[in-house]
């Protein structure tokens, strides 16, 4: 036990401090405390390559199940913060870059890897992996550039902010329906399972259906119940219940259980417990997943990564990083052109939804723990793949900030 408490208290530690740091620079902090898991990880592979320090800390069972709790309150998180009227009322025109800027990267990356992956049972899911990783949006670190110039309600802050609430909520759901596939044997086989296919999208439906008529009908009553005992722990602990619910829901019907996190968190909106309630909840949701959970979760992604693999596929890598930026930029950027922004604005809005950050992070987490990905392995692109992608995430949440601010230094 003592051995534990050692080893999350140097984790901890780090990947605050690292985190402060990325804040005090302009950056987010999951990028800063996955840098410092990168850090640990180099400097255990320096100081005790025989005594196999870095495997025992990459293995340890207590940080497995850290960083799967992480996910759970990650993802219920992300679900509080998008309320689906938002969502719905957004413009057309945001409902046009985020279909853009989640169709061109999600193409471009399944056509990278389908270029560079070696045929085995798995193609077709690490494929899709990559294309999911490169369709999601971090916005945090852009919408810090937006606050600062004051143009985070502008019509430009508000196209970016919902189209990045969209592709997210798409980027997820792709995830669980790939998770769910792979998990139940789709992807072993010569070709698609049609049948099983439909099968799964007849699951999802009923899922879908289930947690909607809870989440429209039933909570709403349990949080007026609830207001008027004016309790924010009786809050959070019918919000974590709801949550769970909903993810044994979706590993009964065979679905993986981030969409119960997500739809639990989803529901949860200020109109039905009171604008106090609901600010409370996510500040201790935030505190949760920003003071423990996401920093520990972050510093062991952290760990797994393999820097080598820029000394050993530098021009591989280099083409992943640009490709994400690119696709982005062609995605995101024509529909905002085509929605009346000048070309500038229009690569701005390219830009600012090319950072993909904790939100491919948490993805990359999930694909590993469904045995799509592995880590801590040797050779071959498929090896050094979790580490190409989390170095692209690093990359493209650095680059963006720096050349959103240059695009809109003529606004401020």
């Amino acid at each position: 036990m003592l051995e534990i408490l050692g080893q999350l208290l140097i984790l901890l530690l780090i990947a605050r401090l690292c985190g402060v740091a990325a804040e005090r620079i302009g950056q987010a902090a999951p990028v800063g405390e996955l840098i410092g898991g990168i850090l640990i990880a180099l400097g255990a592979a320096m100081i005790g390559p025989a005594d196999g320090l870095l495997d025992d800390l990459r293995s340890a069972p207590h940080l497995e199940g850290i960083a799967q709790m992480a996910i759970f309150f990650l993802v219920l998180r992300a679900g509080v913060d998008m309320e689906p009227q938002e969502i719905l009322a957004a413009s057309k025109g945001a409902f046009a870059v985020a279909l853009g800027g989640v169709l061109v990267p999600l193409a471009l990356g399944c056509g990278l890897a389908w270029w560079i992956i070696p045929p085995s049972e798995m193609k077709v899911a690490q494929v899709l992996v990559v294309g999911i990783a490169m369709s999601v949006t971090a916005i945090p670190a852009t919408a810090r550039v937006f606050e600062e110039l004051g143009l985070l309600h502008s019509r430009l802050g508000a196209t970016v902010l919902a189209a990045a609430l969209i592709d997210d909520v798409l980027g997820l759901l792709l995830l669980a329906a790939l998770t769910t596939y792979v998990l139940g044997g789709g992807a072993g086989g010569d070709g698609p399972d049609l049948a099983g296919l439909a099968w799964l999208a007849a699951k999802a439906c009923i899922f879908f259906a289930v947690t909607g008529l809870l989440g429209a009908h039933v909570y709403p009553h349990l949080s007026e119940r609830l207001r008027e005992e004016k309790l924010v722990a009786l809050e959070l602990s019918a919000l974590l219940a709801v949550g769970l619910a909903y993810a044994l829901l979706a590993e009964a019907l065979g679905l993986h259980w981030i969409l119960g996190a997500f739809m639990a968190g989803l529901f949860l909106e200020s109109a039905r417990i009171g604008e106090q309630a609901y600010n409370d909840l996510k500040l201790i949701l935030a505190a949760i997943t920003g003071g423990v959970l996401g920093p520990l979760f972050f510093v062991s992604i952290g760990l797994q990564v393999d820097l080598s693999v820029l000394l050993e596929m530098p021009f591989l890598a280099a083409v992943i990083i640009l490709a994400a930026l690119f696709g982005k930029l062609i995605g995101a950027g024509l529909p905002a052109l085509w929605c009346g922004f000048d070309r500038r604005h229009a690569c701005a809005v390219g830009v600012s939804m090319s950072a993909r950050g904790a939100v491919e992070l948490i993805i990359l987490g999930v694909v590993v723990e469904a045995g799509i990905l592995a880590t801590g392995l040797r050779d071959g692109i498929v090896a050094n793949l979790f580490s190409l992608l989390v170095i692209m995430a690093v990359a493209t949440t650095l680059i963006a900030p720096l050349g959103l601010r240059w695009l809109l230094k003529a606004d401020d």
